[in-house]
């Protein structure tokens, strides 16, 4: 069998492994994407603080060196889902089965204003740069603003702002600075009604002004002020944004969109276009944009594909759980599990933060570079 997987994210490691472990050389999988490795989520914002470097958390793509598994650095021209083929800079690949794993691009550019006056903090490149704009900056009115529906991982400007509250503690800056947080939902986590409460104290106490139910729309560059959905203006010295999300251009040009996500069977992953599954991000599947669903996600395909393999049927359906890691500060870490079934509302279970919770965030990155790269991780 013939399997191409387009994303080398959570999505499609967690894939790759698990075919790798079950069919070995009896499969022949290509793994496309164009970057040279890989980084966790929260270790973007690890960098951003101060906390570790950029080369310590990024994991090269070069150690993956895993049975039946070819990894091409390749940028995708086109996606054809109907013959399952994709055209690259790499030359052509097509398959017997295509699995669409190119997670959310973002466009900061869509904000009018972000890109020349702001900074955004989403993406990797962003995220590391923010690290030095921190480090040069004075003191003053900060502002972390989301731009748009959906976003990615949800808790992370709630974590950001925590996080930059200890980091002006350090740097003696807090007195002198005001630190704003405007969000599009009416609490910081709607799944877990706890985990808000635990966040909004937590805002409270370290006064931080907390902003829900906003979207900022535009920066004014000239008068240094975020423009919100409502017309209201905010003064700021810095702004941190979280940037419009899309699907990537080569997706959305492919077909396989409709407003704006591939849709997919919620407990199958399959598209419309037989023998192409879609994971993660890219999709709108019903589940939060995060790493963690779209390994359950992925396991899931590849549950199906090695039954298809062994000419049996597969029972495994996706069941929406995934387990979210949220950073209070203080070197405490709260966690929250939470179900999101097609169809009911979704619920969670929180675990308050604690000092032991942060080292299980620990284990979750090691025990995945260990499963995805086979080596050891030491060094967040």
């Amino acid at each position: 069998m013939r399997i191409l997987v387009l994303g080398a994210g959570f999505g499609g490691l967690e894939l790759t492994t698990r075919l790798s472990d079950e069919l070995g050389d009896t499969a022949d999988i290509v793994l496309i994407d164009k970057a040279d490795g890989f980084v966790f989520g929260f270790s973007k914002l690890d960098v951003m603080f101060g906390r570790t470097t950029a080369d310590a958390v990024r994991h090269s793509y070069r150690d993956l060196v895993k049975p039946g598994v070819r990894f091409v650095q390749a940028t995708i021209g086109s996606i054809d889902p109907a013959r399952r083929r994709v055209e690259t800079d790499a030359g052509p690949f097509e398959a017997d089965v295509m699995v669409v794993a190119l997670g959310a691009d973002l466009d900061p550019a869509a904000t009018p204003g972000l890109a020349e006056g702001g900074h955004e903090f989403y993406t990797v490149e962003g995220a590391f740069a923010c690290h030095d704009v921190l480090d040069s900056f004075g003191g003053g009115r900060v502002i972390i603003g989301v731009t748009s529906t959906p976003f990615k991982c949800p808790p992370a400007p709630s974590e950001t702002a925590l996080m930059l509250h200890d980091y002006l503690v350090e740097r003696g800056l807090r007195d002198a600075s005001q630190i704003s947080l405007v969000m599009p939902l009416g609490v910081p986590i709607p799944p877990s009604p706890a985990a808000s409460q635990a966040l909004l104290a937590a805002f409270a106490e370290r006064g931080i002004s907390w902003h829900p139910d906003q979207l900022v729309r535009s920066l004014d560059t000239q008068r240094q002020m975020a423009i919100l959905a409502d017309g209201a203006e905010m003064p700021f010295d810095l702004f941190l944004g979280v940037p419009v999300h899309r699907a990537p251009a080569v997706v959305a040009e492919s077909g396989m969109c409709v407003d704006g996500w591939i849709p997919v069977d919620p407990l199958t992953l399959e598209t419309a276009y037989p023998d192409v599954y879609a994971v993660g991000d890219v999709t709108s599947v019903g589940t939060p944009k995060a790493g963690v669903f779209s390994e359950r996600q992925a396991s899931v395909v590849a549950d199906q594909l090695i039954a298809r393999h062994g000419r049996t049927r597969s029972g495994s359906t996706y069941d929406g759980k995934g387990i979210c890691y949220i950073e209070f500060g203080h070197d405490r870490v709260a966690r929250v599990e939470v179900t999101f079934r097609s169809g009911e509302p979704p619920n969670g279970q929180f675990d308050e933060p604690s000092a032991l919770l942060l080292a299980d965030k620990a284990e979750f990155g090691t025990s995945r570079v260990r499963r995805w790269f086979g080596r050891d991780w030491t060094s967040h």
